[in-house]
C-alpha cells in the first residue's frame, strides 16, 4: 500500500513537472492546487491508471476529462479570484468542479447527461465541496440563470460562440471556450473590458469533443 502511495505521487510529480510546466504553466497557485485536488479520484475507475498521462480520459456519451497540462494551462489563463462567480459548461466527472471551486467563491456547474452529472454530484460530495451548484441541463448555449458571472469555462468545444455567453459576463469578467470544429479550433480567452466592450485572444490550437447541442454555423446551400 505504501509502495501504491508513493508511486502515486511521483506519477503526480511527474505530470506537473513533464507536462504542465513544460507548456508553460508556472503559477504556483495553480500547481500547488494540482497536488492537493487529486486527479485520479475523479477519473473512472477503468481509466485510474491513465489519471496522469498527457491524454484526454473518456467519459460517457462522447465526453472526455481534458488533459492535465489542459485543465491547468485554463485555470492560469483565466486568473481566478477568491471573489469570482464561476460558470461551468460541462461538469465531466467533476474534476475541474473542483479545481475551479478552490480558486473561485461559487460554481454554478451544468451538465447535460444525467450519468455524469451524478458521477460528479457524488465526487465532490466525497471531497466535501460546498460551494457548488451542479444542475443537470442544457448550457451549450448559455446559462443565464444565475448570471452575470466573474467566469465562464466551455469544458467542450463549440464550432460557434454563442453572445449569450459574452453577455452572461461582469465587468473585468472572462470567458474560456475552445471555437471551431475538427481539425481546426483555437483556445479562446474573452475579457469583458466594459459593459458591452470584450476584448478576444487566440491562446493556442487544439481539437477536443463538442458539447452537445453546441451552436453549429450556418450552412449555406444552393
Amino acid at each position: 500500500m505504501k509502495q501504491l502511495a508513493t508511486n502515486l505521487e511521483q506519477n503526480r510529480f511527474n505530470m506537473v513537472e513533464q507536462q504542465i510546466r513544460t507548456w508553460n504553466v508556472l503559477d504556483t497557485k495553480i500547481l500547488d492546487l494540482l497536488y492537493k485536488v487529486r486527479r485520479e479520484e475523479y477519473v473512472p475507475a477503468a481509466y485510474r491508471s491513465l489519471a496522469f498521462t498527457d491524454m484526454e480520459i473518456p467519459l460517457e456519451h462522447g465526453a472526455v476529462m481534458l488533459a492535465p497540462k489542459m485543465e491547468a494551462r485554463i485555470l492560469q489563463e483565466l486568473h481566478i479570484k477568491k471573489t469570482d462567480k464561476i460558470l461551468e459548461v460541462g461538469s465531466g466527472s467533476g474534476y475541474m468542479t473542483a479545481l475551479l471551486a478552490e480558486l473561485g467563491s461559487h460554481v454554478y456547474s451544468v451538465e447535460i447527461v444525467p450519468t455524469l452529472c451524478n458521477m460528479a454530484k457524488i465526487n465532490l460530495q466525497v471531497h466535501d465541496i460546498s460551494n457548488v451548484t451542479l444542475e443537470e441541463g442544457d448550457a451549450a448555449q448559455g446559462w443565464p440563470q444565475h448570471g452575470p458571472y466573474d467566469v465562464i469555462v466551455l469544458t467542450g468545444s463549440t464550432p460557434v460562440l454563442p453572445e449569450s455567453f459574452q453577455k452572461s459576463l461582469n465587468p473585468g469578467g472572462r470567458l474560456f471556450a475552445i471555437v471551431g470544429e475538427d481539425p481546426l479550433m483555437e483556445a479562446m480567452l474573452i475579457t469583458c473590458v466594459a459593459p458591452g466592450v470584450y476584448h478576444s485572444k487566440m491562446l493556442f490550437e487544439t481539437c477536443t469533443a463538442p458539447l452537445r447541442n453546441a451552436l453549429q454555423p450556418q450552412r449555406f446551400t444552393f
